[in-house]
């Protein structure tokens, strides 16, 4: 009898996984045998154009995704819109389990980024997917897409936007739940599905639709299926991200532009005065010198200090990948510069014409556009009022508008500063139930150790989920690290979607929390 005893609490800690493991393998099979199909819809679907800037292609994308969710047997599937002239609706639908008291909402995004087609490799086109049998930059060959009878290769590269960013979202959250239908199996949870369509321009709309949808979005947690993962490969869970804001910062010179020769050495050059500006935000070792840029930082907790030091440092692969021989600030990680500081980096500088289109001018006004990513403790006002007083300190008139001819003669130094829309950084804690639960649903799909990352470094206006709906959301990124993801050439390792069906089928098959 007291052997029994000893052994009971075993039986009943191992049971659960037992069957975990059980309905994996059925949930698995599932889809194992439908990849081909599955990959002819996907190359279907990212056909479809998605410039975050063209409404008509992004409805069209919302129709597709209905379509999706019907065929798979979700209900309720519609979009959600914004009382807003213009807005681009998002896309809901619904599993309710009977008798379920908990409920998770998945989200990911199906707008994309501009494209120059110009710029795409020989052979590629945006929106005409290519398949490759590596990536590009290691000898990737093009390849007819498979038959019936050919088997698939998990490192076979998709190559056309929003393949990974992110579609491959949109697409592995309906197939996770299509992957549980077809085992015959059945979530504990309720399950909702929130697929947005302005996150690329910002989310401009994304606080009106949960405001005016409250009811119908309550949830325990949203989790967000958007980003790359670790560049080891290994399954990852993110539990931040960082805010971000754009910053048009503009000098001006002389109302028309002037022969360099004539009038060099006596009218004011707003290229070099803006060069002179930028450097005395942020020095030659990374450190940002605007007064008090770092001072509202919230530090990590002990359980997320513990996760981030526990994460192999990707740099030494990526700089490897990336070809540069040292980092801005070379005595900081990685893992440390993209979760726990905040940045200002230039986008972009615009002036006169250079190359073969100079000419020997003084330039009329210099433009750059600052991204400031900003950390949990930063608020997006204080942070932009921060750089505006440093440029008052250097001697500058700051307008938000087109100074006029008096004010031009008034002040020798002028700085135009007009502001994009911004949004906060956000943090959900490792140690709350929900958060546990995620990661042991996660590693129950793993053979190697999952990365927990505090934060990516990357942006989302996630803070919106806990100020509106009061609901934590946790991410999990499902792509290739190296897709090259708002730029040309952006493609999805296949057996990523592979890959994040059976991690987000997990997910969906957690008990309770």
């Amino acid at each position: 009898m007291k052997r029994i005893s000893i052994l009971l609490p075993i039986v009943l800690l191992v049971f659960p996984l037992l069957a975990q493991d059980a309905n994996s393998q059925k949930i698995n099979a599932s889809h194992v045998n439908r990849h081909h199909a599955l990959l002819a819809e996907y190359v279907q679907f990212c056909a479809i154009p998605n410039t975050w800037n063209d409404a008509e292609q992004l409805r069209q994308n919302a129709s597709f995704i209905i379509e999706m969710m019907k065929k798979r047997g979700i209900t309720n599937a519609r979009t959600l819109e914004a009382e807003v002239p213009g807005a681009i609706p998002a896309v809901y639908g619904e599993i309710l389990t009977p008798g379920a008291t908990q409920t998770l909402i998945f989200y990911a995004h199906y707008d994309g980024q501009p494209v120059n087609p110009a710029k795409w490799a020989e052979g590629l086109s945006p929106f005409k997917p290519q398949l490759l049998t590596t990536s590009l930059d290691k000898g990737g060959q093009f390849i007819d897409f498979p038959t019936a009878n050919t088997p698939i290769n998990n490192d076979w590269r998709l190559y056309g936007r929003a393949t990974a960013d992110d579609k491959a979202g949109v697409f592995t959250i309906l197939n996770a739940y299509d992957a549980i239908r077809q085992s015959g199996l059945a979530p504990k949870l309720n399950l909702k599905f929130f697929f947005e369509g302005e996150e690329e321009k910002g989310s401009t709309n994304l606080e009106a639709i949960l405001a005016q949808h409250k009811d119908l979005l309550k949830a325990d947690a949203w989790i967000i299926v958007d980003g790359p993962m670790h560049a080891s490969g290994r399954k990852q869970i993110t539990f931040g991200v960082r805010g971000d804001v754009n910053m048009n910062l503009t000098v001006l010179g002389a109302k028309r532009p002037l022969h360099s020769g004539n009038y060099g050495n006596w009218a004011p050059n707003p290229a070099l005065k803006l060069v002179h500006l930028l450097a005395s935000m942020k020095n030659n070792r990374g450190k940002v010198l605007i007064d008090g840029f770092y001072d509202d930082v919230v530090p990590l907790s002990k359980t997320e200090r513990k996760a981030l030091a526990a994460i192999p440092d990707p740099a030494p692969i990526m700089q490897k990948d990336l070809a540069f021989a040292a980092a801005e600030n070379p005595k900081r990680s990685f893992l440390e510069s993209i979760t726990t500081i905040p940045t200002l980096n230039i986008n972009g500088i615009e002036s006169a014409n250079v190359g073969r289109l100079a000419s020997n001018i003084i330039p009329t006004m210099a433009t750059v556009t600052l991204d400031l990513r900003l950390v949990k403790g930063n608020d997006v006002q204080r942070q932009i009022q921060k750089v505006v007083d440093h440029v008052k300190k250097q001697g500058y008139y700051v307008l938000d508008h087109e100074p006029t001819d008096e004010e031009r003669m008034q002040y020798p130094n002028i700085a135009i500063i007009r502001n994009g829309v911004g949004y906060n950084a956000q943090r959900t804690s490792m140690d709350v139930p929900i958060s546990q639960a995620v990661i042991k649903a996660v590693r129950s799909t793993s053979k190697e150790e999952i990365i927990l990352m505090p934060s990516t470094g990357g942006s989302l206006p996630l803070f919106l989920f806990e100020k509106v709906l009061n609901t934590p959301p946790i991410t999990i990124p499902v792509v290739n690290y190296d897709n090259n993801q708002h730029g040309e050439n952006e493609n999805l390792r296949v057996g990523c979607l592979w890959d994040g069906i059976e991690t987000i089928a997990a997910v969906m098959m957690m008990g309770g929390f």
